[in-house]
């Protein structure tokens, strides 16, 4: 599989690094080899350094956020947020709900294998 995301007017990134750490911008102009930037697959078709406005109204109409969100890149970085935001009675609820998981689990398996074996 070839490499595809090249740093492109339009591509969209993650920004890997400094104050705006883990936010989804998109490149309007290239200066330099230099980037902070985890390339994604998304890209939105747009001019070299344009306008707030226009950009704005370009990421809307090729729903990047949505796209984002989706992805299963997005979705990671949304589980990891939440799961960091988790408190100690909500991990202990988490940890009691996945006990209880595993036993349910654990009596359908035996059901099965009752029935199967007889």
């Amino acid at each position: 599989m070839p490499f595809k995301r090249y740093v492109e007017v339009g591509r969209v990134a993650l920004v890997n690094y400094g104050n705006e750490y883990g936010k989804l911008v998109v490149i309007v102009d290239v200066i330099d080899q230099n980037r902070r930037l985890s390339l994604t697959d998304i890209t939105i078709d747009i001019k070299r350094a344009p306008k707030k406005k226009t950009l704005i109204a370009a990421m809307e109409a090729g729903d990047v956020k949505n796209k984002w969100e989706n992805s299963s890149w997005g979705r990671k970085l949304i589980v990891q947020k939440r799961r960091a935001a988790l408190n100690d009675f909500d991990r202990f609820k988490l940890m009691l709900a996945k006990i209880k998981r595993g036993g349910l689990i654990r009596q359908e398996l035996a059901k099965l294998k009752k029935q199967n074996g007889s």
